[in-house]
């Protein structure tokens, strides 16, 4: 099928067959280009009815985060350009309006559906126009707040939004708090239906005692409804529940959703799914395989191994020391700490402003807090950050991972903005390492810093160098030039090109550890008539650290030329980590033409 429209003329009886080769079309290219594998297999069912009942792009179906929408895409237009999934000139792995217009709303966030199903449906009031508004959302995305903010919107709203809720027990790790556990209650319902039903048909037989004890159990019914489901939050707020149905059943879906379809009030529809559905692997490991890598290098050194394997040896040490994550364990190096110390590690879902503030308050209390969290998930916290971690000078560790270019998932998730907003505010440390054994100083530092601090750093490093040891706000040159003339001043992954490009140039080398603060010393060094000072960066240029080297110069009436190298200052879909920097300038061939012009 590539379009909807070819979707709707089959039977239903059909439509498992169109189900089972898009599982197969999914795993295939996955396992070569690397994508979402889980998540996205135990959806397919799903997309195949909401597609043959609901009529896009009319109707608009917003799906939350963009995990699960890969059958989406294979079923709008798409099929044969998904072998270019994740890739530069092919498909984005997330929900894009650029790329079709059956894609509502872009989505690279969890928790946002809801806000945007209820701004689409108001925007259809306000129009007159006859649309369904669809949001598909996981069970792990409300563990986000803006997801209840939004519920409690759409209950007072009573608008037609529907809410097909996808529950699978997982995010990308297992699930964790209260929500999880009542939907968990929630899934018994069926269960306690069809047992009432069993006994109820079972009891009616028995002569002269039948009739008796069906009236008891009505009388009971309401307590056991007690036990067994507690109180239905979601109606309780307002909207309709209904549910929960198999995820994997297209004809049980294609009713429901048929009847939901009509109703004039807000309806959520719970559905049961299996996290890597057909493959026994990702279904047997689902967490494991939430994100599967293309072709990778077994040897690639992680930094997010060096933070998992140095906070479980201090954490032995210091009993002050706990780890809090965002649904992230794995992909931030932490799940052998979480084995070893349970009690000190905190995955909080997906939530990473209450992280933010919740480790706030760990530092206020005596802990020591560290935050592992990827860049691009770290802008949700920005106002916790400001307001309740700098203004009370908490010592709280932001372990800031895939920062900068991030390549394969595209433009919501590249990490190129923490420099620039982490660097604004006040009483913030900011450090980059350049390879593994920078990263355990820095660490190791840090357990001694009683401020906020954000050690920021890529997915993978090359070889290691000896450094000096960590001085605060001092950094530290690795070559010295022979002419005094020109300073390549990087940090981070930036630091390799820098040094690839030095011998070329007859450049010094610094390597500049901390952004901030600036090494002021250094800076007051160098500033003078014929030097020549060029800042690298994997950050876009706009706010980060060769825009504060250029204003502390510029303020001391700077004799330096300077030129600053970074990411431009718009939004980044390059789907190629080289091809990135390439683009950006960061590479030996131009820092070696950068100098040579600057004049």
């Amino acid at each position: 099928m590539t379009t909807p429209t070819e979707l709707k003329r089959l039977n239903i009886s059909d439509l498992d067959g169109v189900a089972a080769s898009i599982r197969e079309r999914i795993v295939s290219v996955v396992e070569k280009n690397g994508g979402h594998l889980s998540s996205n297999l135990g959806t397919v069912e799903l997309t195949v009815a909401l597609h043959y009942v609901f009529d896009c792009p009319n109707d608009r179906i917003i799906f939350d985060v963009g995990h699960q929408a890969y059958a989406h895409k294979i079923l709008t237009g798409r099929a044969d350009a998904f072998d270019g999934l994740r890739k530069n000139g092919g498909i984005s792995g997330f929900p894009k309006p650029a790329e079709s217009e059956y894609d509502a709303f872009v989505a690279g966030h969890a928790s946002t559906s809801l806000s945007v199903a209820l701004g689409f449906a108001e925007a259809a009031r306000q129009k007159g126009e006859l649309r369904s508004t669809v949001a598909v959302i996981g069970d792990g995305a409300l563990t986000g707040g803006l997801a209840y903010e939004a519920l409690n919107a759409i209950g007072s709203e009573k608008l037609p939004v529907i809410i097909v809720l996808n529950d699978n027990e997982m995010s990308i790790s297992k699930n964790v708090g209260a929500m999880s556990k009542y939907l968990t209650r929630l899934r018994v319902s069926k269960k306690y239906a069809r047992l009432k039903n069993e006994i109820k048909r079972a009891v009616s037989v028995i002569p002269f005692f039948g009739d008796g004890a069906i009236r008891l159990m009505e009388k009971g019914k309401l307590f056991l409804k007690r036990i067994v489901l507690s109180n239905k939050m979601f109606e309780e707020m307002g909207i309709n529940y209904c549910g929960p149905f198999d995820g994997h059943n297209i004809g049980e879906l294609v009713e429901v959703f048929s009847q939901v379809r009509s109703k004039k009030v807000p309806t959520l529809v719970h559905v049961i799914t299996d996290k890597g559905r057909g493959l026994p692997s990702a279904t047997t490991d689902p967490a494991h395989s939430h994100g599967v890598s293309g072709s990778v290098s077994s040897d690639e050194k992680s930094f997010s191994a060096v933070f998992g394997e140095f906070l479980c040896d201090s954490a032995a040490r210091d009993d002050r020391i706990m780890a809090v994550t965002a649904a992230m364990a794995i992909g931030t190096g932490l799940e052998n700490y979480a084995s070893q110390y349970p009690s000190r590690f905190k995955d909080v879902g997906i939530a990473e402003e209450h992280a933010v503030t919740y480790c706030a308050a760990l530092a206020a209390a005596g802990m020591k807090p560290y935050f592992a969290v990827y860049s691009t998930f770290l802008q949700r916290g920005f106002d916790q950050l400001l307001h309740d971690v700098c203004i009370g000078n908490y010592g709280v560790t932001l372990c800031v991972d895939r920062a900068g270019a991030v390549g394969s998932d595209g433009v919501t998730h590249q990490g190129m903005f923490d420099l620039s907003y982490l660097s604004l505010m006040p009483n913030m440390t900011v450090m980059c390492p350049s390879d593994g054994a920078e990263m355990r100083d820095m660490l190791e530092f840090s357990l001694g810093f009683t401020s906020p601090l954000a050690i920021r750093y890529p997915k993978s490093y090359t070889a290691e160098r000896e450094h000096l040891p960590i001085e605060y706000g001092k950094w530290e040159t690795l070559r010295v030039g022979q002419s005094k003339t020109y300073y390549l001043c990087a940090g981070g992954r930036a630091l390799d090109v820098a040094m690839a490009a030095a011998s070329a140039i007859d450049a010094t080398v610094v390597n500049c550890r901390f952004i901030k603060p600036l090494d002021a010393e250094f800076l007051d060094g160098v500033n003078k008539r014929g030097v020549k000072l060029i800042t690298v960066e994997d950050n876009v240029g706009r706010g980060g650290f060769g825009e504060s080297v250029l204003a502390y110069l510029n303020a001391k009436k700077s004799g330096a030329r300077i030129k600053m190298i970074a990411h431009a200052d718009e939004f980044c879909d390059d789907r190629d980590i080289s091809s990135t920097l390439m683009n950006s300038g960061i590479s030996v061939e131009n820092l070696i033409d950068a100098a040579k012009n600057l004049e």
